[in-house]
C-alpha cells in the first residue's frame, strides 16, 4: 500500500483553487511526481504571457511542471503510461481529461469539486451558487469518469456561507475546505475504509462558462436582488456593467461601491464609465 511518503500521483489544476488544493497537499508531504497545467495565456491590454497560478506556485516549489494544450491526442510527452501511478488528483483543471487517462492510476483519479454535487456541475460551480440564491454549499470529493462532474462520491461536506460573500473570498473557503477533506480522503480511499457512492443524477444541476457578456445588467428591467447577486458572482471577473439610457454609453459599476439596502433597493455608490475616471453614481447622473 502506499502512504503519504511514496504516493506516486500526479495533480492537474490550473487556477487559484487548484494552488490552494496542491499547498495543502504538500504542507501534508504528498508531493506529486508531476504537475500538469494549463498553457500560458496572453493577458491584460498589453497581452503579456502570463503563467497561470498553478504552474507559477509548482516552480517555486521546484515541481515539475507540463503544459499541454490538449490531453485528448496523448498524455504530456507520452508519458503517464511509462511508470505506475497510484493516484490522479483534479482541481480546477479546466480541460477534457480523456478516460483514458483518468484510468491509468491504480486507485483511480479524483476531482475536488467546489459543490454539493449533483448540483452545479460544469465549469462555474461557485458563480452559479451566488447566482441562485441558494443558501448551502459545499465540497465533494468524487471518482472521476468519462462524464463531467459525474463519477460516485467519496466524499462531500457543507460549508455555511454569509449572503453577502463574494465570488473570490468563496473560492478561498471552498477550497480551504477541499484541501483538508482531500488529505483526508486520500488514506482511507487508499486502504478501503471508503467506498465510493453513485450520484442521485435526476438532482443534477448544470453550469455554463461565464463570458464577459454575462455581467451586463439592466438598472430598469432586472430586480435589485439578480443585480445584487450578478455583482456578487462576478467580482473580481467579469463584473457588472450596464448602458446608460442618455447616451449608451458602457458603465462599469465598481467592486466596493455596491449593496443592497435593508429596503430591497439597489444603492449605487460608484462607476466607472467609459473612457472616463471613476466617479460617484449621483455625479454621473447629473452629467
Amino acid at each position: 500500500m502506499a502512504d503519504n511518503k511514496n504516493l506516486n500521483f500526479i495533480f492537474f489544476g490550473t487556477s487559484e483553487f487548484a494552488v490552494k488544493i496542491l499547498e495543502k497537499l504538500i504542507e501534508n508531504s504528498y508531493f506529486p511526481s508531476l504537475v500538469v497545467t494549463a498553457p500560458d495565456k496572453p493577458q491584460g491590454r498589453k497581452m503579456i504571457m502570463t503563467p497561470p497560478p498553478v504552474k507559477v506556485f509548482a516552480q517555486v516549489h521546484n515541481l515539475k511542471v507540463e503544459q499541454p494544450e490538449s490531453l485528448a491526442v496523448k498524455p504530456p510527452n507520452g508519458g503517464l503510461t511509462a511508470m505506475p501511478f497510484d493516484l490522479f488528483i483534479v482541481a480546477s483543471y479546466g480541460k477534457i481529461i480523456p478516460k483514458s487517462i483518468l484510468d491509468i492510476p491504480k486507485f483511480g483519479t479524483l476531482n475536488v469539486h467546489p459543490s454539493l454535487l449533483p448540483r452545479f456541475r460544469g465549469p462555474s460551480p461557485i458563480q452559479s451558487f451566488i447566482l441562485s440564491g441558494e443558501e448551502k454549499t459545499g465540497v465533494t470529493i468524487m471518482l472521476m469518469d468519462a462524464e463531467i462532474d459525474h463519477g460516485p462520491i467519496l466524499a462531500s461536506q457543507k460549508l455555511k456561507v454569509e449572503s453577502h460573500i463574494k465570488y473570490k473570498q468563496l473560492e478561498e473557503k471552498l477550497a480551504e475546505l477541499g484541501g483538508e477533506m482531500l488529505v483526508d480522503v486520500i488514506p482511507k480511499w487508499i486502504s478501503g475504509e471508503i467506498k465510493a457512492v453513485e450520484q442521485d443524477h435526476s438532482q443534477a444541476t448544470f453550469t455554463k462558462k461565464i463570458n464577459k457578456e454575462d455581467g451586463l445588467v439592466d438598472l430598469e428591467k432586472d430586480s435589485p436582488e439578480n443585480i445584487y447577486r450578478k455583482f456578487l458572482a462576478f467580482q473580481p471577473w467579469p463584473g457588472i456593467y450596464y448602458f446608460a439610457q442618455k447616451n449608451n454609453q458602457k458603465v462599469r459599476v465598481l467592486i466596493t461601491d455596491m449593496e443592497l439596502s435593508k429596503s430591497g433597493e439597489l444603492k449605487i455608490k460608484k462607476v466607472k464609465p467609459e473612457s472616463k475616471n471613476e466617479m460617484e453614481y449621483e455625479k454621473f447622473m447629473k452629467l
